[in-house]
């Protein structure tokens, strides 16, 4: 029997089917024990490669996407986030947006949980098998400028039309020179209602001049963004700060 094992093992390998191999031989042994039909183990055993390719997926999808930290849907403090957030929310926890290819756009003061909650929609995303990736815009801009400098742009751009769901986090803490604000309207454009980006920023539209310092490209960007978007109002109290008095209060 172990001569079998391990030329199973082996074909298993050169298959690359990860789930089987571990526990294979528990398996066989319970066949044996219950005396289970050939078709009943077979399943069982396809059974558990399936659920751990599927919990690999997962697992590569969120590493893939480089979000700096962990945050979920299911830690947000809901009465702390800004009233309007409060009502998208159950509708945004759907992720139709993505299937339906909209934006999203979180706007508002500091440390409302705008990038909290673009996080937690990216790794549920994640978990529900799509592609996403996460950046910040400044980043976003260096990485356009080093692809045109390396002639690389268009390859850098079809990589990024791969991803089904971009967050592009704190637009509007860095302003642009032209290069780069032409660089990212013509990114964002091509997405445009084909497929998702969550965009968060601290700047209300009519202050977006401030960092692309051109009037016609800055109205040209906000309207194809926001068409058919979700344009969320995160004005509010510092998400943080009412988490540190809850915390300050149950410590004393």
């Amino acid at each position: 029997m172990n001569e079998i094992l391990q030329e199973i093992k082996k074909y298993v390998s050169e298959l690359k089917i990860p789930g089987v191999n571990q526990g294979l031989k528990m398996s066989i042994e319970e066949a044996y024990k219950f005396d289970k039909p050939y078709e009943e183990f077979l399943r069982d055993i396809l059974i558990e490669a399936y659920d751990m390719r599927k919990e690999n997926g997962k697992k590569n999808r969120i590493k893939n996407a480089r979000f700096p930290y962990k945050k979920y849907l299911d830690e947000l403090r809901v009465e702390y986030l800004p009233e309007d957030c409060r009502k998208r929310l159950k509708e945004l926890k759907t992720l139709n947006f993505i299937e339906e290819g909209r934006n999203i756009i979180l706007a508002g003061n500091p440390g409302t949980g705008k990038t909290h909650l673009s996080i937690g929609l990216g790794i549920e995303a994640c978990n529900t098998g799509y592609k996403v990736y996460f950046t910040t815009v400044a980043s976003l801009i260096n990485e356009l400028k080093e692809s045109r400098s390396d002639k690389k742009l268009y390859t850098f751009e079809k990589r990024f039309e791969k991803y089904d769901l971009i967050v592009a986090d704190e637009l509007g803490y860095i302003s642009f020179d032209k290069e780069g604000s032409e660089l990212l309207f013509t990114f964002l454009s091509l997405r445009a209602e084909r497929k998702s980006t969550i965009i968060t920023t601290n700047l209300s539209f009519d202050r977006w001049n401030e960092i692309f310092n051109d009037p016609v490209l800055t109205a040209a960007l906000i309207d194809r963004l926001t068409h058919k978007s979700y344009v969320i109002n995160m004005n509010g109290d510092s998400y943080r700060i009412k988490e540190t008095r809850e915390w300050l209060e149950e410590t004393n």
